[in-house]
């Protein structure tokens, strides 16, 4: 079973706002086995909402709009469907008595804009929406489904978990689609492809492996579509067993898993402390860890050292090195970490000091070029790492090789 998604607005096609609604209803159609075979954003016109939604159900059994539902002249979703269907509209009572007790109580007047929000094609079905003025509306054409939902997205979701879902649900017979994600790091996507290729071309036909990479991980996700959930499940289950023997220590974990809740974990387990120092990475790095509940039981805490006077006087880098081999360099990223160490009594403490840009590169040392060191409680291990080109990429890039580093580390010890 094929859904589409159309988001109506001016607004998301210039980037006013950015559309969100798509990827909840997305998870929520997933979850339920309905394929979702398209989603796509227009603009407040008349043709082209008819047209997209003709060209849609032709080959979707449901197509849900979000979007142009509102009491002014702009949002003309309402009119468009009520036209396309032939149906005249009809005045809703209930609805009329909520949006009138609803903006009383914000102290708004009951006007005649305000009053349109109660008329709704007669043809369609009123979605209750409680939590705002504009009603959903359910139509039934030709065995097709049609919802059209409000764009607030808060209001949205109310009416897809509390009225659409459950109708869908009890409409259509549904088979399963699932979804699985194994989080790798330490390893490029064209490295991790070679070294599984052999898994990879023994999946069975109905199991599509896609691999999605990020600046600090690879997520390997296993996929079946209409398939006997619990049966399928089982079968991806045993399949990434059968892979976590082959990569075992480029393995995260699964799902949202992240890097720096694996070392979180390792810490907060090991009841060991972390500190940091970080020039490029701009303090990103501390808020990764300081995000997670129960930080404080090892973050010592952090310093932003972004200038060389900042290094020198406050985690103790010998002005020399950075005068002979530049604030960019393994020395001053080794002197760092062993000052953060140093100065919050922690056991183990990240540094970076790299060149973000989009200026400040040179021949030898390009934009992207990031010196990252961790200092243990018996050594220091320093590495250079390509970042990348983009200032925030190259900040986020350092950031998780930064943590990946620090991995490797404790799982040294």
């Amino acid at each position: 079973m094929k859904a589409s998604i159309i988001t109506i607005g001016d607004e998301i096609l210039i980037g006013q706002i950015v559309d969100t609604n798509t990827v909840f209803i997305a998870r929520r159609l997933n979850a339920a086995g309905i394929v979702v075979a398209e989603k796509l954003s227009i603009g407040d016109d008349r043709t082209q909402i008819t047209d997209t939604l003709r060209r849609t159900l032709g080959f979707s059994d449901v197509v849900i709009l979000t979007g142009g539902l509102g009491p002014t002249k702009d949002d003309i979703t309402k009119k468009t469907l009520a036209e396309m269907f032939g149906s005249p509209m009809r005045y809703d009572e209930q609805v009329a008595a909520h949006v009138e007790q609803m903006l009383s109580s914000r102290g708004i007047d009951f006007n005649e804009l305000n009053r349109a929000q109660a008329l709704v094609p007669e043809c369609c079905r009123v979605l209750f929406n409680r939590h705002g003025t504009a009603p959903g509306m359910w139509f039934e054409h030709e065995g097709k489904i049609i919802v059209s939902l409000p764009g607030v997205p808060f209001e949205m979701q109310h009416l897809i978990d509390d009225e659409v879902m459950p109708r869908l649900k009890q409409r259509f017979t549904l088979r399963s689609i699932v979804h699985r994600t194994l989080i790798t790091s330490g390893l490029a996507e064209s490295m991790l492809a070679k070294k599984i290729e052999a898994w990879e071309e023994s999946l069975p036909p109905y199991l599509k492996l896609a691999y999605l990479p990020n600046p600090s991980a690879v997520r390997l996700r296993l996929s079946a579509y209409e398939v006997d959930g619990e049966q399928v499940a089982e079968e991806i289950d045993r399949r990434f067993a059968a892979l976590e023997k082959i990569i075992p220590q480029y393995v995260v974990g699964y799902e949202s898993a992240s890097m720096e809740e694996l070392v979180h974990r390792l810490l907060t387990d090991r009841r060991l402390t972390l500190s940091t120092a970080e020039s490029c990475t701009g303090g990103s790095i501390a808020s990764r860890f300081t995000a997670m509940s129960g930080a404080s039981q090892y973050f010592m805490g952090g310093v932003v050292s972004y200038s060389n006077a900042a290094k020198a006087d406050i985690l103790g880098v010998d002005p020399s090195l950075i005068e002979q081999y530049g604030a960019v360099s393994e020395p001053v990223a080794r002197q760092m970490a062993e000052g953060a160490r140093r100065i919050t009594h922690s056991d183990y403490a990240i540094a970076t000091t790299g060149i973000a840009g989009p200026t400040g590169g040179s021949a030898e040392k390009p934009v992207g070029t990031v010196w990252i060191a961790v200092a243990t409680p018996t050594h220091t291990t320093a590495v250079c790492r390509q970042c990348g080109t983009d200032r925030g990429q190259i900040i986020n890039r350092a950031g998780g090789f930064a943590i990946a580093l620090l991995h490797d580390e404790l799982l040294k010890e």
